[in-house]
């Protein structure tokens, strides 16, 4: 096993159906890049306030004009600004290929969960151009002695190494995240790094790099997971829910000690100025530094019936609780109807057995 300065590896391909390995490395190319997002151009775009450009949203909303059309989806949208010499407006976002209802053509209001950004005659998707996808590169990568046949047979099935997943570990060697993805082998060369060892190059067409905002967050946690609370506060919301991400991706694989009802928690309501600081001063209240309690309702709800440290009834001091309020209390459905998000969340956390007092 080839290990890095601190004795430890820290990404291993492995195959999803029985676990085994198929090789070890300390580096790897093309884990953060852009995912394919979808395109869309409004037409007659008139913005509500100032004009959408640069980063938009984690959530923003495309509501058809009509009830009887449903609002569809774009997270984590950007906008370049208006089409030159147009009155155009051209929005991306993560879509999953799912655009607006079948045949709708007509007008389009867009909003990002909290106020409304403007609205639009029409709208289409634009197929953007093909673009080749960088490969997925393991540098200086140990190799099992199933992938060392496969790469010596050489044939088209033996270089396909079916589903496979990506397991990365930090600085401690705890498992950080996983990525699933199709590992197709492209090429593989002796590494520099050592006579025994390859660099891997597998199809990038088959994976999705985390997108390149998240690269700071991820580098942070890669090096020391959070042991303070409140590491994530001078974060912009865009980063705070690539936190919140790798937060829920680490819960999934702790074991939680529920602690005994009557429990007093306390939290700190300084930096809940958007949803994802919230759950994340929420999960450290409950679970320290780095804790997960939830990344929305649905889930906070799920946290309160137990397993995730927490035993009901207990009691929840917030601190600052205005700051929240200010911040989350006017916030609009994916259909664009106003609602009391803060006053949502005190309702679920009572029905939860969660007695809360705002300070």
């Amino acid at each position: 096993m080839h290990e890095d300065e601190r004795g430890r590896t820290r990404y291993t391909l492995a195959e999803t159906e029985h676990g085994r390995a198929w090789g070890v490395c300390t580096r790897v190319e093309g884990l953060f890049g852009q995912p394919r997002r979808g395109m869309y151009e409004l037409f007659g775009w008139v913005p509500e306030r100032a004009e959408v450009i640069g980063w938009v949203g984690s959530r923003v909303w495309l509501v058809p004009e009509g009830e009887a059309l449903g609002a569809w989806l774009l997270e984590d949208a950007e906008s370049a600004g208006r089409l030159l010499g147009t009155d155009s407006l051209v929005l991306t976002g993560l879509d999953d290929h799912e655009g607006p209802p079948e045949g709708h053509t007509g007008p389009v209001r867009v909003h990002d969960g909290h106020r409304w950004l403007g609205s639009c005659r029409g709208s289409t998707r634009i197929v953007p151009a093909e673009q080749m996808a960088s490969p997925l590169v393991l540098r200086g990568l140990t190799q099992s002695d199933r992938l060392r046949t496969a790469l010596t047979k050489g044939t088209r099935r033996a270089l396909d190494l079916d589903e496979a997943v990506l397991e990365i570990r930090n600085d401690r060697g705890e498992l950080l995240a996983d990525r699933v993805l199709w590992a197709r082998v492209r090429a593989w060369r002796p590494s520099r790094c050592a006579t025994d060892l390859i660099d891997l190059e597998l199809d990038g067409e088959l994976f999705t790099p985390v997108p390149e905002h998240a690269r700071p967050v991820w580098e942070r946690w890669l090096a020391v997971p959070p042991d303070t609370p409140g590491v994530w506060a001078r974060l912009d919301s865009r980063r705070r829910g690539a936190w919140l991400d790798l937060v829920q991706e680490r819960a999934g694989r702790r074991t939680h000690r529920d602690r005994p009802a009557g429990h007093a928690y306390e939290l700190d309501g300084r930096h809940a100025t958007d949803a994802p600081g919230f759950h994340l001063a929420l999960g450290e209240a409950l679970n320290g530094p780095g804790g997960y309690f939830g990344g929305c309702l649905d889930a906070l709800v799920d946290c309160l019936r137990g397993t995730f440290g927490y035993t009901a009834p207990a009691t929840l001091l917030w601190r600052d609780a205005e700051i929240a309020h200010e911040h989350l209390s006017r916030s609009l459905t994916r259909e664009g109807r106003p609602y009391d998000l803060f006053a949502e969340l005190l309702d679920v956390l009572a029905e939860g057995g969660m007695r809360v007092t705002l300070a």
